[in-house]
């Protein structure tokens, strides 16, 4: 069995209209939330063999603030261009070139592709994955490689909301 953790980032800035997207920062509830749920996830056991975050700035702040409470060294963390840009076939991808000597991974992205992503490989139909929520899928498989379309099932959804 491989674990799944998707994360999307915390809440993000707006106030910059100069600033592209890509560069916003993590806004003042963004700099709660992620430190907050990584806290969680130390709490709950969860350890990783591998972290890949989309590199723009709100996400990758994200998986830093998590790396720095789990313990996973932040050079360690795999930027994949196509977390931002791309869609479910695109995670599908990343997944499926993770090595099957790791058998947890967590990735930070965006949405809408975070929940659509869920959905597609649990089966289920979460609404909308809010900042800074994370999703553990338990994949039916020992190899990466493998991961489909209902591949997996939905074991929690966890968000900084559901703790306030």
């Amino acid at each position: 069995m491989k674990t799944l953790y998707l994360v999307r980032h915390a809440k993000s800035s707006w106030d910059n209209a100069n600033l592209a997207d890509f560069d916003r920062p993590l806004n003042k509830r963004g700099q709660k939330a992620a430190p907050f749920m990584a806290k969680l996830m130390s709490e709950n056991n969860v350890q990783v063999d591998r972290i890949i975050s989309s590199p723009a700035n709100r996400a990758l702040t994200t998986a830093e603030t998590f790396c720095e409470v789990l313990g996973y060294p932040l050079e360690k963390i795999e930027q994949r261009i196509e977390i931002y840009e791309g869609g479910i076939n695109q995670m599908l991808q990343i997944v499926r070139e993770i090595p099957d000597s790791c058998s947890s991974a967590m990735l930070f992205g965006h949405n809408p592709t975070m929940t659509s992503f869920a959905n597609f490989i649990s089966g289920e139909h979460l609404e909308n994955i809010v900042t800074c929520g994370v999703v553990r899928i338990d994949l039916k498989t020992d190899f990466w490689q493998q991961t489909l379309m209902d591949s997996g099932k939905l074991v929690w959804y966890e968000y900084p909301k559901k703790y306030q």
